[in-house]
C-alpha cells in the first residue's frame, strides 16, 4: 500500500472539514494554497499570553495536555489557518533521555549539565515516546477531539544534529562551536548520541502519529551552521533514518532544515512529502530543483510582517506566484516573531484565503 493510499484511508475514518493542506500535499489541484505559520500559537496571540499567565511558566504550559489542546486550537480560532500545530517543545526529548533543561526567561533554554563524553552518552538512555513523553501525547489526543475534524493537526520534532546542538552547547549560540567541535574532535562520541536521538525521535514520532496527527514535521533549526560535508554526514543521514522508518505510516512528513540550501537534492529525494523553505532560498532556484515532486512549504521573511498591510498582500501574492502552480503550502521562512503585530499576522492569512489560484 502507498502512503497516499494508507493516507486516504486516514482520511476517511476522520472525515477532515479542511483537507486542503493534506490534498496540496497529495498534489491534487486546489482552488488556493493552505497556509498556516511556525510558531502560531504563541505570544502573538493575546488568548495563548493569558493561558501562560495563570502558569509557572513554559514548561508548565507544555506539560499540562488540556492547556496545550487550548493554545495549539487559539490560532485556528482567532487566524482561521489550514492546520494546527501541537504546542510542544523540540527539547522535551532532551529531557526524555535524562537530560533537562531550564527555560530561562530572556535567554531561553539552558542545560544544567551538557553532554562532554561518551560516559555522558552512554548514561543517556533512548526515549520511549508513549511513557517518557507523555503529556505531549495525551495533548495531542485531546486536541483531535476538540478539532473534531475542522482543520489537520500537525505534530513535530526537533532533528537530531538540532537536538545534539544543544546537548553539547547546553543552550543556544550563533555559532554552535562547542557542537561543531565535537563533531570534529570525538567524531565517534558524536555518531553514537546521534543514533540515540534518532532511535528516540522514532519512537516519539510514532507515537504522535499513532495518537492521531495528520502531518509531521521535522525542524533542523540549526542545520545552516555545518558545513555540506558536515551536514551530509552528521544530519542528513539521521534525518533520512527517520524518514525511512515513517515511510509507511501513511503520515505525509515535511523536513525543514533551515540554512541548508546546499541540501536541496539531497532533501528533495528524501522519503518526505514536503520540504520547509527558509527566507534565503530563492524560489525559482528551489522549485527548479525540487520540481513538482514534493510539496514546498514557506517561505515569506518573517520580518516582512513588520511592513504596512498594503506591502504584506503585496509580497505574499507575489510569493505565491513565484512558486507557480506546483504544490506549495503558505509559510513562513522561520517562526513568527512574537511581537509582530496580530493584526499584519491576519492580514498575512487572510491574502491567502482570498487569493484564487488560477491554473493554465
Amino acid at each position: 500500500m502507498t502512503k497516499y493510499k494508507s493516507l486516504l484511508l486516514r482520511e476517511k475514518e476522520e472525515e477532515l472539514q479542511n483537507d486542503l493542506l493534506i490534498r496540496t500535499i497529495k498534489g491534487d489541484k486546489t482552488s488556493r494554497r493552505p497556509v498556516w505559520l511556525m510558531r502560531q500559537a504563541g505570544r502573538i496571540l493575546p488568548q495563548y499570553r493569558a493561558v501562560r499567565a495563570t502558569t509557572g511558566g513554559f514548561k508548565d504550559l507544555l506539560k499540562n495536555p488540556a492547556l496545550a489542546c487550548e493554545v495549539t486550537i487559539q490560532p485556528v480560532d482567532e487566524l482561521g489557518v489550514d492546520a494546527a500545530i501541537i504546542f510542544s517543545d523540540i527539547l522535551a526529548i532532551c529531557e526524555a533521555m535524562n537530560l533537562t533543561y531550564d527555560m530561562v526567561p530572556t535567554k531561553g533554554p539552558v542545560f544544567p549539565k551538557v553532554i562532554t563524553s561518551r560516559a555522558d552518552v552512554e548514561q543517556l538512555r533512548v526515549a520511549d515516546g508513549v511513557d517518557d513523553i507523555g503529556y505531549t501525547i495525551e495533548a495531542i489526543k485531546l486536541t483531535k477531539q476538540a478539532l473534531n475534524g475542522r482543520v489537520p493537526l500537525i505534530g513535530f520534532s526537533g532533528c537530531p544534529w538540532t537536538l545534539f546542538s544543544y546537548m553539547i552547547e547546553g543552550q543556544g549560540s550563533k555559532t554552535f562551536s562547542k557542537a561543531k567541535k565535537m563533531l570534529y574532535a570525538q567524531p565517534e562520541v558524536s555518531h553514537l548520541l546521534l543514533q540515540k536521538i534518532t532511535d528516540s525521535i522514532i519512537n516519539y514520532v510514532k507515537a504522535q502519529i499513532e495518537a492521531g496527527v495528520n502531518v509531521v514535521q521535522l525542524f533542523d533549526s540549526w542545520a545552516g551552521v555545518l558545513t555540506p560535508s558536515q551536514y551530509n554526514t552528521f544530519a542528513f543521514s539521521y534525518t533520512k533514518q527517520i524518514c525511512d522508518a515513517l515511510q509507511d505510516s501513511g503520515v505525509p512528513i515535511t523536513v525543514f532544515a533551515k540554512g541548508a540550501y546546499h541540501a536541496l537534492t539531497k532533501l528533495s529525494d528524501l522519503n518526505c512529502d514536503t520540504i520547509g523553505l527558509d527566507w534565503t532560498i530563492p524560489r525559482a532556484y528551489a522549485r527548479g530543483i525540487i520540481g513538482n515532486k514534493k510539496a514546498v512549504q514557506g517561505n515569506l521573511d518573517p520580518c516582512f510582517l513588520y511592513a504596512d498591510r498594503a506591502a504584506i498582500k503585496q509580497e505574499t501574492i507575489k510569493m505565491i506566484n513565484d512558486f507557480g502552480n506546483g504544490r506549495h503550502i503558505v509559510n513562513l521562512g522561520h517562526g513568527v516573531y512574537p511581537d509582530t503585530p496580530l493584526d499584519n499576522v491576519k492580514c498575512f492569512v487572510d491574502t491567502v484565503k482570498n487569493y484564487e489560484i488560477k491554473y493554465s
